[in-house]
């Protein structure tokens, strides 16, 4: 027998992905009647689940930010554990909608300050320190050089977005994910990193 479709969404959940994809396109002066017409609903909807537009916008951010996280499973081999997450990674935040997000929660900064730094803590910070957990149980086991797992981590990211992510924001260049370039950066960390050998 063939399984039930999923429940379509309901007004507050179609409002936060419009929500979402216009403070994306437009930034934080996108009007809120914009928003509710492509959620499909009134204008009085829309303020029954939010009761502002900086309740929105802060809403919005939240739900984006589990967008972007990457999990690190894997079954003990470190490179093919590092592959997985960094094409992961990569495919999440230079996508078209990864950059959107970046792009907007640095134009408003200033205007939310708050909301930046909760952006920065449940986003970016987070994943470095799961990484960096990670790495920290790779160098235990031997099967990394001792070093700072968080400097190890910071390391990685970096090598995996910065020119590229600067290249999308700036140059709006689209093909930004090449698979070769994820095994370029882990095999050049791995290098960087590799345990140490007894002489």
């Amino acid at each position: 027998m063939p399984s039930a479709p999923p429940p379509a969404p309901g007004p507050r959940e179609r409002l936060l992905a419009a929500a979402c994809e216009a403070f994306c396109e437009e930034g934080y002066q996108v009007s809120i009647d914009h928003i509710a017409a492509r959620a499909q609903v009134a204008r009085q909807t829309l303020y029954n689940y939010f009761h502002s537009k900086d309740e929105l916008f802060g809403e919005a951010v939240r739900h984006s930010i589990q967008s972007v996280l990457v999990t690190l499973d894997g079954d003990g081999d470190v490179r093919a554990t590092l592959l997985v997450f960094s094409d992961a990674y990569r495919a999440r935040l230079l996508s078209p909608e990864g950059l959107a997000i970046f792009r907007t929660m640095v134009a408003e900064a200033p205007r939310f300050p708050e909301l930046a730094k909760q952006f920065f803590r449940q986003g970016p910070h987070i994943t470095r320190k799961r990484l960096a957990r990670f790495l920290a149980h790779a160098m235990e086991a031997g099967q990394l050089r001792q070093a700072d797992p968080d400097f190890a981590a910071e390391m990685l990211t970096a090598m995996l977005l910065d020119l590229d992510r600067l290249r999308g924001l700036i140059d709006l260049q689209t093909d930004l994910l090449k698979p070769s370039k994820t095994t370029q950066v882990v095999d050049c960390f791995l290098r960087a990193f590799a345990p140490e050998k007894d002489t």
